[in-house]
Parts: structure tokens; sequence; C-alpha cells
């Protein structure tokens, strides 16, 4: 019996995105959000797993703002139970406080044998969240995997590099975070659909994981976004 977390992200649909051609900024204000694409990998061999060996699978996100669908999306997909974290003063974190934040509700939630995550999000890339996640619960990663096998206690998984494949092995617990490689995520059934309708998603703030108000937002990130620009593109 395996009790996976995945970790998902409410991403921008980058492919919707629309620029002021005057200032060149991003309009971001009514873009549609969705789960990030590497995070439905992560989900789909988390499912898989259960499959597999049995056991459950959790869903947890952290967002500033109702992150309810994607959730509902990530049940019908197969997880067991959903976790939201959502706090309007998580607007402007950065990986720094996301990965606190995760590791106090991972905390919260119990033991586990393996946490999952894409290797980026669609939207920023940085790859830094699931690497700080690890470091912050003190447990082996092993990142950009596109093949994993679990046996027992030992997690045996390969690695795309930029030039090679590499095979490493990690006992449990351990993080991993999943390239587009690994699987084909899956397209829920109606009668998937229905059933996470009915389930019941557990939403948390900052102060039920005992997080102060300055160790979110643009207070506790070590980062601090002044602009994002559209490429000027001339003839």
């Amino acid at each position: 019996m395996v009790r996976t977390i995945v970790c998902i992200k409410q991403a921008l649909d980058v492919t919707e995105l629309k620029v002021d051609s005057a200032t060149r900024r991003i309009i971001t204000v009514e873009a549609p959000r969705k789960i990030s694409d590497f995070d439905k990998n992560a989900l789909e061999e988390a499912v898989r797993l259960k499959e597999k060996l049995g056991g459950e699978v959790i869903v947890v996100t952290v967002s500033p703002e109702d992150a309810t669908m994607t959730l509902r999306e990530a049940l019908a997909m197969g997880a067991d139970k959903a976790y939201m974290v959502s706090d309007p003063s998580f607007e402007k974190s950065d990986t720094l406080v996301t990965s606190h934040i995760l590791s106090e509700a991972i905390k919260k939630l119990g033991e586990f044998d393996l946490i999952l995550c894409g290797e980026a999000s669609v939207d920023s890339y940085s790859a830094q969240v699931g690497p700080r996640l690890a470091e912050r619960l003190g447990i082996p990663q092993i990142t950009y995997v596109r093949k994993l096998n679990l046996e027992g206690n030992i997690v045996t998984a390969e690695r795309s590099l930029e030039d090679c494949y590499e095979t490493v092995r990690a006992k449990t617990p351990a993080l991993i975070t999943v390239t587009g490689e690994i699987n084909e995520p899956r397209i829920p059934s109606l009668m998937a659909i229905m059933k996470a309708s009915k389930k019941e998603i557990i939403a948390w703030k900052a102060g039920d994981l005992g997080i102060p108000q300055e160790k979110v937002g643009e207070k506790g990130s070590a980062i601090q976004v002044t602009e994002v620009l559209a490429p000027k593109v001339e003839r």
C-alpha cells in the first residue's frame, strides 16, 4: 500500500495569454487556469502506482485564489483526497514561500511514501519548488524522472539528463519530480467527473498551518518580480 502526495499548481494557461501591444505587458487577469501540464504527469504516475500496488493518492495545491475546479479535475483523474491551501496573503509568493507552505501542509497530513511533483510549472518554469520542498522535509529527491518503479521501500528512477539517462535508487519516503516523457495523462470519464463532484475538498488557510503573515507573499519571498514583458517582435 503506497501513500502518495502529489503537489499540483493551478497555473496560467500560457497558450491563452494576451499581450498589451502598447506596453508589452502580459494580461493575466482573465487568463484561464488549469493543472500545470507536468503536474498532470505526476498525478497520472501516482494513480498508476495506486492501481498497481494499492494505497491512496492525495493532491495538495497552494494558491492565493480559489482552486476548487483544478482540484475537482485532479479527483476525476483518480486522486482520493484533495487539500487546498488558499489565502489572499499568498499573492506574489515565490518558490521559497511555496515550498514552506507545502512542507507545513504535508507535515500536517502525516506519514507518506512518495511525493510527486512536475519538473516545473508551465507558467513560471523555475523548477525550484520540488527540490526546496525535499530539502525542507529532509528527504531524498530525484529530479527529471522519465521512468519510475517502486519495490518495497526502494524507488528506482531513470532521470533524463542533457545528453544521457541516469538510473538512481533511493529509500522512501522520497520526493520525485517527473518530466512529460513519463506517461500520457488520462482523460477522466463522465462517471469519474460526476463522482469527483461529490468528493470533499479540504481548505486550509495560512493560520491553520501556523504560518505567520510575514512569512508569505512578497514579505516572505527572497525574489521579487518587478516586471514581465513579452519580447519585442519586429520584421
